[in-house]
């Protein structure tokens, strides 16, 4: 069995509007939910192993910040492949994590993660921005990840900031 963590970016800003989509950065709200994401982590006993994020700056600034939080020390491994990336995507990206690795998590953008989330779970969960699924997939090794069947995992635990705030 191995565990996946889904985890939506923390809340953008827009008041760049000059910037690219991929370079726009966290906004206040954003910066106090991601490292609360990385504290629930820690108090769940559920701190990956590995994390594997979209290139977008929110993306990335959310993933190092929950990693702080958790008190996460490995490397944060960011895929140009991810942003805006779809449910399928992400299980791809899955088949190359080396099995060493049992809980992973990916930090990304909605609408993917929202569809990932349900299609594993196999029901529709509502995944607003700094979401944390907690998803045991039915799969030994990481290769299986992209032949997943919906609702194939078994959905541990889902919190959205607004609820932990």
């Amino acid at each position: 069995m191995k565990t996946l963590l889904v985890l939506r970016h923390a809340k953008s800003s827009w008041k760049q509007p000059e910037l690219a989509d991929h370079d726009r950065p966290l906004n206040k709200r954003g910066k106090r939910s991601a490292p609360l994401m990385g504290a629930l982590l820690d108090e769940q006993g559920i701190v990956p192993d590995l994390i594997v994020s979209s290139t977008a700056r929110r993306a990335l600034d959310t993933a190092r910040s929950v990693a702080e939080a958790a008190g996460y020390e490995g490397d944060i491994e960011a895929r140009r492949e991810l942003y805006h990336a779809e449910p399928q995507d992400y299980l791809e990206a899955l088949a190359d994590v080396t099995d060493a690795f049992d809980r992973v998590m990916v930090v990304g953008h909605n609408p993917g993660m929202e569809m990932l989330v349900s299609h594993l779970a196999g029901h529709y969960e509502r995944f607003p921005t700094a979401a944390l699924a907690h998803l045991v997939l039915a799969i030994d090794a990481w290769h299986e990840a992209p032949g997943v069947t919906p609702a194939a995992a078994r959905l541990e635990g889902l919190w959205r900031p607004r609820d932990l705030e």
